[in-house]
């Protein structure tokens, strides 16, 4: 909103200093700081809002230290998060950009499933909370939604680079790299020199023209990745800070790749994929960065407040969605390789029961308990240590998904 009202105050009445808006950065940097401040300073009033109402945590006793203690913290802490991506998010970024209006539509739907486990299991108190079959129809719907977004809508294009003979000089003095944008259903492949592929060439089989069901392949990637990050990001949800601070890091990181890929300079210079317009992202993401850290104030041990499944999930949605937005989800095991070894973990875990009850008669066990997190715990480790280290493997793995870049 205030992209446009600066944007006519500059042409109608070149009002001083309101080209500064102009720019990503800026608006970016801006939405940082203005999340940060709403998470941090209204966060608290959110918090008592909740005390107020009992929107307590019902804690399971699963045998682990200092858990039944935590019994009765404020949950749905995941609304604070929201509302700090949002309103910086619509204050700042272009709000006709195509990306934009997905990262809101993602976070209001998948907030919506989560406040509804959360709801059930709070005020209908059944700890099931809402039926896994219909989170999963939920998470599906969206990646329906987002696929089709992508594929579909005219305003998601790519522009790739020229071979070095087609390179010609301009009238403006300027060399042409890139080529027209166009639609496409290529994504990015860590670790190859010439690291696209193209979705669409599952078909190929099919002869002439098999570029037209791309769509297929490209919508069922999304639902898959979408379904798996969300879940991931759900898990890893289990102590205080762990999912927050992860996530932030995740973030933070994409936040640098949308805005490479949405910068024509850049994406020549480090040979990634050209999106037009993608760069805007950067605005919404950093908003959502800024709003993770400021949860991180009352969420750290011992946690004033949960996020429950309003913010886990909410939050692996987001990330999902802007990793295949700028063509970067084949990297996602690297960068949220946190959610993932938790999902692993569990699905471990389950498999290996079935399989020994099946054989012997009698469940057996990979981990002493599943998430990996609550392992560690079983292990004695305070769960501070295991945050804080976990958030050194998420910065390792962040760093080393940044190195990607020129690792080929």
């Amino acid at each position: 909103m205030l992209y446009y009202l600066f944007e006519y105050l500059e042409s109608q009445f070149s009002f001083p200093g309101a080209s500064v808006f102009q720019f990503i950065t800026f608006r970016s940097a801006a939405a940082f700081i203005l999340s940060l401040l709403i998470s941090a300073i209204f966060g608290k009033k959110i918090i008592d809002f909740l005390q107020k109402k009992q929107v307590g945590e019902s804690i399971r006793d699963l045998g682990l230290e200092g858990q039944v203690q935590k019994s009765g913290t404020p949950t749905m802490g995941g609304v604070i998060i929201i509302l700090a991506t949002l309103i910086p998010a619509l204050l700042l970024a272009k709000l006709d950009n195509i990306y934009i209006i997905l990262l809101v539509i993602t976070t209001l739907w998948m907030g919506l499933i989560g406040f509804l486990d959360d709801y059930i299991k709070v005020f209908k108190k059944d700890k099931a909370g809402l039926k896994g079959k219909f989170k999963v129809l939920g998470q599906i719907g969206l990646g329906v939604i987002v696929g089709s977004m992508l594929y579909f809508n005219d305003g998601v294009t790519i522009k790739e680079q020229l071979p070095l003979a087609e390179q010609v000089m301009q009238e403006n003095g300027k060399k042409k790299v890139f080529g027209e944008a166009h639609k496409s259903t290529k994504t990015t492949v860590p670790f190859l020199k010439n690291n696209e592929l193209d979705y669409s060439k599952a078909f190929s089989f099919l002869g002439d023209g098999y570029e037209k069901y791309g769509w297929v392949v490209f919508i069922f990637i999304t639902v898959f990745i979408v379904t798996g990050i969300s879940n991931g990001a759900n898990l890893t949800d289990g102590i205080d800070g762990l999912a927050a601070g992860s996530s932030a890091i995740i973030v933070i990181t994409l936040a640098l790749f949308a805005w490479v890929s949405g910068n024509i300079i850049f994406a020549d210079y480090l040979d990634v994929m050209y999106i037009p317009n993608s760069g805007e992202m950067t605005v919404f993401i950093l908003a959502f960065a800024g709003a993770l850290i400021g949860f991180l104030w009352y969420n750290t041990f011992p946690a004033q407040v949960f996020m429950g499944d309003t913010g886990s999930l909410t939050i692996g949605g987001i990330i999902a969605v802007i990793a295949i937005a700028i063509r970067k989800e084949l990297l996602l095991p690297i960068l949220a390789g946190i959610f993932v070894i938790e999902n692993l973990s569990v699905i471990l875990q389950v498999s290996w029961f079935k399989i020994t009850k099946k054989k012997f008669g009698e469940g057996r066990r990979i981990f002493r308990m599943a998430p990996l997190h609550h392992h560690y715990q079983k292990l004695s480790y305070h769960e501070s240590k295991i945050v804080v280290r976990f958030w050194i493997v998420g910065i390792l793995l962040a760093v080393f998904t940044i190195v990607t870049l020129k690792l080929r």
